[in-house]
């Protein structure tokens, strides 16, 4: 097997048997503590005379054990490798430039190379993105919606993608929000906002119901997981998006009700703009204005369903390391303001 189970496998002579590069001493520092639990990230210099980068992105398995079990189980692994393979090179989006990737036969262990994205500026979800720069990133997530709007065929079948309506989620959801919330509640450091204590009581009855929905009206290709963490703003300030484990195919007012739940802190009338200006952007690409009807409404479904991530993600973080606790309350303070402000109470169950 060529997947390497830490940074100290990621030798020279692993460059040269699986890239082909002349590479004569490899230096790996980890990156991303604290803003992602589902890969070990490194960043890697390469010395040597051959032809390959000064430095690369390398992400492997998990360290923490409930985080590998959850990307095993939902395939995020596999989606992408897969969506390096096979989607990356059409994508209106810039994204990193994938090298290499490889997937073990259990889905369990992964290695991934990439394209060094430093240099560029880093959003930080812990920190309140600017109008500006949200305005930046709908415009390019209508962008990659319009791409795929109604073009979704194959993807599930090829492995880029997971449909939200697939009844994997639904069979396991519930399990993962339900121990999630557990571990939130006994915590002291990421104790769920008022408006929130309600809706996670009754949330794990009414996951499925969602899910079921957000099969209904136009499908498209969705990021999955576009919150600010996984996103970065060329010299030009052109957004450039990261991490594609969670790709899927669904409604997609799920990837923009993500984004400004996840990423934004924003008024009511404020959101409602964003929303106006995502939708115009794609009938401005084309895209059939009658398509937009009862987009609103999907978008308040998904705001309430986007409450699994910072649950079902606590799992495997250490609530103790204030990085990680930061971005899970600021994740919970996103839907907890929508909560109020979208009445997202009276979807429940």
């Amino acid at each position: 097997m060529t997947i390497p189970r830490g940074a100290e496998g990621l030798t020279p002579e692993w460059f040269a048997d699986n890239l082909g590069w002349d590479v004569a001493s490899c230096t790996a520092e980890e990156i991303g503590v604290g803003i992602g639990v589902s890969s070990a990230v490194h960043r890697v210099t390469l010395t040597g005379g051959g032809e390959h980068p000064a430095s690369v992105v390398v992400k492997l398995t998990a360290v923490d054990e409930a985080a590998t079990v959850t990307c095993t189980v939902l395939s995020m692994y596999r989606r992408e490798v897969a969506f390096f393979e096979q989607v990356a090179h059409d994508t209106p989006m810039r994204v990193p430039v994938g090298h290499f990737g490889e997937v073990s036969n259990d889905g369990s262990q992964v290695v991934l190379v990439m394209e060094d994205m430093s240099g560029n500026r880093a959003a930080d979800q812990t920190s309140a993105m600017s109008l500006a720069d949200a305005e930046r990133c709908i415009d390019s997530l209508a962008d990659w919606h319009a791409k795929w709007w109604g073009q979704t065929d194959g993807m599930v079948e090829s492995g880029v993608a997971i449909a939200l309506t697939d009844p994997l989620y639904p069979a396991i959801l519930p399990g993962l929000f339900e121990e999630g919330w557990a571990k939130l509640n006994a915590s002291t450091q990421c104790q769920p906002p008022a408006p929130l204590t309600t809706i996670g009581k009754r949330f794990s009855a009414t996951i499925g119901k969602l899910l079921d929905s957000f099969g209904e009206g136009p499908q498209t290709l969705l990021h999955g997981d576009y919150r600010a963490d996984n996103l970065m703003f060329g010299p030009d300030d052109e957004p450039i998006a990261l991490d594609f484990q969670l790709i899927g195919t669904g409604t997609p007012a799920y990837d923009l009700a993500y984004f400004v739940t996840a990423s934004l802190e924003v008024t009511a009338s404020e959101e409602k703009a964003l929303f106006a200006r995502w939708a115009d952007r794609l009938v401005a690409s084309g895209i059939a204005a009658s398509d937009m009807t009862d987009m609103w409404d999907r978008y308040r479904r998904a705001a309430l369903f986007c409450l699994i991530y910072p649950v079902s993600a606590s799992r495997g973080m250490d609530l103790n390391e204030p990085r990680q606790a930061a971005l899970c309350n600021a994740m919970m303070a996103g839907t907890a303001r929508a909560a109020t402000d979208l009445n997202l109470e009276d979807l429940l169950e």
